[in-house]
């Protein structure tokens, strides 16, 4: 009788010290620092996927009415929007309308620039909210967006809710809630809004998709994409505001240069999705150096090198690298490993391909050949000009003109809305993994639901 007492005196102890447990952990909340509700299921942070709201609809594939003369509008006309100017003036189909900047000067030359190329003088708008004046004109059809990350989205609604369309410099957005921003006006005025990603028009990207969509790697299961560029001396040359940004924010600040061309690799949101996001960082040495130098303060929130794994809903893997502190040779990384092949642009480019040469690179003769096989017939047609007129040694007039094109044409363009906001989103996913000991973070679907509707990237004709 006694033992039979004490035993029942055990369970109740042990009963009450698990009830005890259990509502200390209710009662443990973790705060999640996002743009967006946010919350965590079964050990990984979840963001809230705002509803549809009553008269939006999907933009996946969306067309517009064709445009046969593209009426332009720059907005932030510094070192990229002023090249991008340059480059306009040889592309048909087009009538620059507009530009506008903080600084008079720029925007007079630019239209130095257009004049000098025999064109008409543009309108010049000046000041902090000039861009709203210029964005409610009824005779422009698109508003390309070339100023700081932070002025991004606010330049894009305004056009969108305008009536104008909205092509927007990397990265598109710097929140998940301004990504959540560009989906909802996109699909509320059925306007498109691109991110202006040059990366993906790079010759060697644009071959290796194409090998890739024809089978030449088998199944593309890893890949990898990076941005690897040398700052750290010239922080205060054009990008004075660049600076300020990574010491205010952990996180990879800067992804889409590697992390575009490799979502068009795996299908991103056409045939497959991004489902969590893992993220890691090294401590900030040399961004607290150019801290110090350029702002006399102690600190960076940067980390010198930020890597971010990505999985995918089919499983496969994705690397994305951030790092503008280094003593090394530029890199966007871009490589791609497949069941039958592998393919590498940075430092050698090489190919490898199970048919040709196993696992070792094919030779010279072999990979030129690969490449001008492989390079799509409409970058071959335009390919000198490209060259000639430049940007990045071409790549930035291909990405011009399929935009041009697909406005005159009235076609989907090649990186819709979605492709800003997941291209984007791994700024703040990677900040928030980051923040909470590398715990995984769900990637938001843009798309809500609707990931698997096209099936495969592609250029529209």
């Amino acid at each position: 009788m006694i033992n039979q007492l004490i035993i029942n005196m055990r369970r109740t102890f042990y009963a009450l010290i698990a009830l005890a447990l259990s509502l200390t952990a209710c009662h443990k909340t973790t705060k999640i620092e996002s743009s967006v509700p946010a919350k965590i299921v079964d050990g990984a942070v979840v963001l809230e996927t705002p509803a549809r709201e009553p008269g939006q609809e999907s933009a996946l594939a969306m067309a517009c009415d064709p445009i046969d003369t593209v009426r332009i509008a720059f907005v932030g006309v510094g070192g990229r929007g002023t090249a991008a100017v340059q480059r306009y003036t040889y592309i048909d189909g087009v009538k620059i309308v507009a530009f506008c900047d903080l600084d008079s000067a720029k925007t007079a030359h630019c239209n130095e620039i257009i004049t000098g190329r025999g064109l008409p003088k543009a309108s010049e708008y000046v000041g902090e909210e000039a861009y709203k004046d210029l964005c409610a004109r009824n005779d422009i059809d698109l508003v390309y967006i070339a100023t700081d990350w932070l002025n991004h989205v606010p330049i894009a609604l305004c056009a969108m809710n305008n009536g104008k369309h909205a092509a927007i410099e990397v990265p598109a957005a710097m929140t998940i809630k301004e990504c959540w921003d560009l989906v909802n006006t996109c699909e509320k005025t059925r306007k498109h809004c691109t991110i202006l990603e040059n990366c993906c028009y790079d010759f060697f990207e644009m071959a290796a998709l194409n090998m890739a969509q024809h089978g030449l790697f088998g199944e593309v299961y890893h890949v990898e994409g990076a941005y690897i560029h040398f700052l750290s001396d010239d922080w205060d040359r054009s990008e004075t505001w660049r600076l300020d940004y990574n010491m205010a924010n952990r996180g990879d600040n800067y992804p889409t240069h590697g992390f575009g061309p490799i979502c068009q690799l795996l299908d991103i949101h056409r045939g497959d999705k991004l489902d969590y996001l893992v993220a890691m960082d090294t401590p900030s040495y040399n961004g607290k150096a150019a801290a110090k130098k350029f702002r006399g303060v102690d600190e960076c929130l940067d980390g010198d090198h930020t890597i971010s794994l990505i999985r995918t809903e089919k499983g496969k893997v994705m690397e994305v690298q951030h790092n503008v502190y280094a003593y090394r040779p530029y890199s966007r990384m871009y490589q791609l490993t497949g069941t039958e092949g592998f393919a590498n642009k940075y430092g050698q480019p090489g190919i490898s391909v199970k048919g040709i040469n196993g696992h070792s690179y094919v030779s010279q003769e072999q990979f030129d050949s690969l490449m001008v096989a492989y390079t799509p017939d409409f970058v071959k047609e335009i390919q000198d000009k490209a060259k000639e007129v430049g940007g990045h040694g071409g790549m930035d007039y291909i990405m011009d003109y399929r935009l041009i094109y697909c406005l005159r044409k009235g076609l989907p363009l090649d990186e819709d809305v979605y492709d800003a906001a997941e291209w984007s989103s791994v700024q703040e996913l990677s900040r928030i993994s980051l923040e909470n000991n590398s715990m995984p973070v769900k990637v938001p679907d843009f798309t809500r639901g609707d990931w698997d509707k096209v099936k495969g990237f592609s250029y529209a004709f």
